[in-house]
């Protein structure tokens, strides 16, 4: 930031001109000098009894937008992270709702059941030095040593890829793990306990397991157990190879003879067990705040846990605050992509326990800004500039700050107005002027507006045009796809993501020109290039030149039932080398054997706007919600008492959005029923939040179908029964009675309990992307269920509303969709048109034979 000079702006000075002419009376001119000097007079006297000092300070602060900042700026902010605690227990407890206005008790965020940090061990006892070992391999003990500061334990199953099964299978086979180092970490040794369990035929002299991280290997272990026992290794990784992004790699040579190994033995197998870890011991170190870090360290891409984010509750609930921490979450949601976020809302600043605070609000909504120490002053329930003066209401204030001895860092939106507060999160939420925001403090004076993006304008997705080349899509890390080469006989193919939007509908016709090269030295009788659209093979072609060749094309057809919101593109490199393999071993010289893919690929596609709608499956791409990708088009409609449960799904809501989306601004609008407008019923896209008796939008559950009513009772195909106790949570999706063109979702239930079951399920990818048809009953024994236990929730999915198509097709495309859909109807129709010409025929021949008669 920078300290703006205040100058009182000077008053325009008045000048009269007159003309010289001898004609002018010396008396006339005296008048009209003296009328003149009475009327600026006049004015002056007048202008100045209206305005005091303080309006002309505040009107000059509107005019030129600076304003002066504190003259003594307060100690920078320094976040020292406290040593991480295993989470508290969890109850799923029903609770009672709670208006918003009053207390609410904090509610524990629902999360993966994941291994947290644990404390440091006590120091074991003293034991005598011991001469050093030149084998990092060594198994040892974790106790040995003394512990640091603080320690962590990564565990292998924690991964996807890992499960309940890691197999290395072959003479040669590599398996990939990848894991990440904190900011604010100072790693002092980390270690890798590898427990694994091999076949009893392997050749002990000739196999063992060798473990790299970041290429670099760390050490090996002859692979010598017998009746395939289990072996534990503790292998020691130096601390300066290990970087934020990290790959741990575990390598198998396997033999089960002296001499000559069958390369499709089946017998030659390594399991790494899942309960093999990571052991890290750091120091956790003291992290300046500032501004032009945000969102760290708020929120940590790097993180292995859960970023942890509390939201402080305001005195009293209003719609400028819902509608900010709706539009933050959301942006949050687009940092996180597919990482975890545990939210939680907190009473008072001293109820945060090792979690990231957001306190978004005028102070006199959060008065615990007065206990802060913050870079600018607040009295009298306003925010001060640096002359002790208060800002405008329509000017926003972002402020970074500690608490609780430095251990949790405390994000401030505020302001003197709505429009301030509004502002402030909107500064952090908007790409661009998020690019610029930097200090403990900032006042945000001037805020542009993000344009709308267009309905079709989704950045992840595929381009709005028909025709476009494979460097116009993105990558996983959002920069232009460029030309891609893979080495070796098994190089893996180069996948891209071909997504189309979820209002599409391809017809024949779409297709693709493949431009490739491939290097010499290819077997041009075992060697072939092969497409596959979702691993379904679409094309390929046999690479015929043993010279190599350059920028071949090859024109592919796209089926158009294959693609979908979630379609890759694979291109395989069948690549086999002239000289045969060892016969023994099985390993061939093939590094010399490159295939590549060209960004100037290009697609072309036939399609059409054509959408039926409700559908949750379509929720799964956010679809229609995210559309356009700023949210503008969506409302969330709360009670008009929320209890805790429904402003925590309503946060789960917005993330889950966020995730599905992509844009430079965030337009989510969030109301209370009693707030929202009834002339804007037909103008959003709705989401309905709470249980049945405070739920905002009665007609969902009176419509016909699936409903719920009074005394815990529900209908659904013309039966009608009474639960009791009726936990289940409800996700379901009408047509909007007042648009029909919009939807009206509703996350309801009958009971709080329910409603909780409901913001699970979308906080649990597992869960979320199995949606379907337009209504779903969700159930589960278990109190928190994991993400990934199959057994944890039970969904129910009911079509229970009539659809509706949205599209935008030409009349030969609609007639063509109707006959696809109702192929039934095409029989009939050439019996019917046959009936017909069959009458018309009788009718011109009995003609006929009148006329010859006459």
């Amino acid at each position: 930031m920078h300290s703006f000079r205040r100058d009182r702006p000077t008053r325009p000075k008045t000048k009269i001109i007159f003309p010289l002419s001898s004609n002018v009376s010396p008396r006339l001119l005296w008048l009209v000098v003296l009328g003149c000097s009475t009327a600026v007079l006049a004015s002056t006297t007048t202008l100045t009894q209206a305005q005091s000092e303080s309006t002309l300070r505040q009107a000059e602060q509107q005019l030129i937008q600076e304003y002066a900042l504190p003259k003594a700026p307060a100690r920078p902010p320094v976040y020292r992270p406290q040593r991480a605690t295993p989470a508290p227990a969890k109850s799923a407890q029903p609770r009672s709702p709670k208006p918003a206005s009053r207390a609410i008790t904090p509610a524990p965020a629902a999360t993966q059941q994941v291994r947290r940090s644990q404390p440091p061990a006590p120091a074991a006892t003293p034991r005598p030095r011991q001469a050093p070992r030149s084998n990092p391999a060594t198994p040892t003990s974790v106790t040995e040593n003394t512990a640091p500061l603080s320690q962590y334990i990564l565990e292998f199953n924690r991964s996807p890829v890992v499960g309940n099964r890691f197999r290395l299978q072959g003479i040669y086979s590599e398996g990939r793990l990848g894991f990440t180092r904190p900011r604010g970490w100072q790693v002092q040794s980390v270690k890798a306990l590898i427990r694994f369990q091999h076949s009893p035929a392997l050749f002990a002299n000739r196999s063992n397991l060798t473990l790299r991280v970041n290429g670099t290997s760390v050490g090996s272990v002859p692979l010598n157990r017998k009746q395939s026992q289990i072996g534990s290794v503790l292998f020691d990784i130096p601390p300066n190879l290990i970087q934020n992004f990290n790959e741990l790699t575990m390598v198998a040579q396997q033999h089960n003879s002296a001499t000559c190994s069958e390369p499709n033995d089946q017998t030659l197998w390594t399991e790494i067990l899942p309960d093999s870890k990571l052991i890290f011991n750091y120091t956790p170190q003291p992290v300046p705040i500032n501004l032009s870090r945000y969102p760290y360290p708020f929120f940590d891409e790097l993180s292995l846990e859960p970023n942890q984010i509390a939201y402080l509750l305001p005195q009293q609930m209003s719609e400028t605050w819902l509608t900010a921490a709706a539009r933050f979450q959301t942006s949050l949601g687009r940092f996180a992509e597919f990482r975890p976020i545990d939210t939680s809302l907190v009473e008072s600043v001293d109820a945060v326990e090792g979690q990231r605070l957001v306190i978004i609000g005028t102070p006199e909504e959060q008065p615990a800004l007065r206990n802060l120490d913050l870079p600018f002053a607040i009295a009298g329930n306003q925010v001060l500039d640096g002359n002790q003066d208060p800002l405008p209401e329509d000017v926003g204030v972002l402020m970074v700050t500690t608490t609780k001895d430095s251990g949790v860092p405390v994000l401030v939106a505020t302001g003197n107005g709505a429009d301030g507060v509004t502002k402030a999160v909107q500064a952090l939420v908007q790409s661009q002027n998020r690019k610029i925001a930097t200090g403990q403090g900032m006042i945000v004076s001037q805020l542009t507006e993000a344009p709308t993006p267009g309905l079709r304008q989704w950045p992840r997705y595929l381009p709005e045009r028909d025709s476009f080349e494979l460097k116009d899509l993105a990558t996983s890390n959002n920069q232009p796809f460029e030309d891609v080469t893979v080495r070796g006989s098994a190089a893996p193919p180069i996948e891209f993501d071909f997504r189309a939007l979820p209002s599409d509908r391809f017809n024949r016709g779409n297709s693709m020109t493949l431009r490739y090269s491939y290097g010499p030295q290819v077997n041009p009788r075992t060697s072939a290039v092969e497409v596959l659209l979702d691993g379904v093979f679409i094309g390929g072609e046999r690479l015929t030149s043993e010279q190599g060749e350059v920028r071949k094309a090859l024109n592919i057809n796209l089926p158009e039932n294959l693609i979908t919101p979630t379609s890759k593109i694979q291109v395989a490199f069948r690549l086999h080398s002239k000289e045969p393999p060892d016969r023994c071993s099985g390993i061939v010289a093939d590094q010399q054997l490159s295939g590549t893919v060209h960004a100037d690929t290009s697609f072309r596609l036939n399609r059409e706007t054509s959408v039926q709608i409700p559908d949750l499956k379509l929720l799964q791409a956010g679809y229609p919600f995210t559309a356009p990708q700023d949210l503008s088009s969506t409302a969330i409609v709360l009670p008009d008492t929320p209890s805790e449960t429904d402003l925590l799904t309503m946060l789960e809501f917005s993330e889950r959005m966020g995730r599905l989306s992509q844009a430079e601004s965030v337009a989510l609008q969030v109301y209370t029923a009693g707030t929202f407008p009834s002339q804007d019923q037909g103008k959003y896209h709705l989401v309905g939040i709470g249980t049945r008796q405070e739920f905002p939008f009665p007609e969902v559950f009176q419509a016909g179908g699936f409903f719920l009513s009074d005394v815990f009772s529900r209908a659904w195909g013309g039966g009608t029964v009474q639960a009791l106790p009726d936990e289940d949570g409800v996700i379901k999706s009408i047509v909007s009675p007042w648009n029909r063109d919009r939807v009206i979702l509703a996350l309801s239930a009958q009971t709080e309990t329910g409603l909780e079951r409901v913001r699970q399920i979308l906080d649990k990818d597992p869960w979320f992307f199995q949606l379907q048809k337009d209504t779903v009953l969700i159930s589960s024994n278990q109190q928190d269920p994991a993400a990934y236990d199959p057994e944890g929730y039970e969904l129910k999915f009911l079509q229970s509303s009539p659809q509706r198509r949205i599209e935008n097709a030409s009349l030969l495309s609609k007639a063509s969709r109707l006959l696809q859909e109702h192929w039934y109807l095409l029989p009939l129709g050439i019996l019917g048109i046959a009936v017909v010409l069959y009458g018309i025929t009788q009718t011109y021949l009995k003609r006929a034979t009148v006329e010859d008669k006459k």
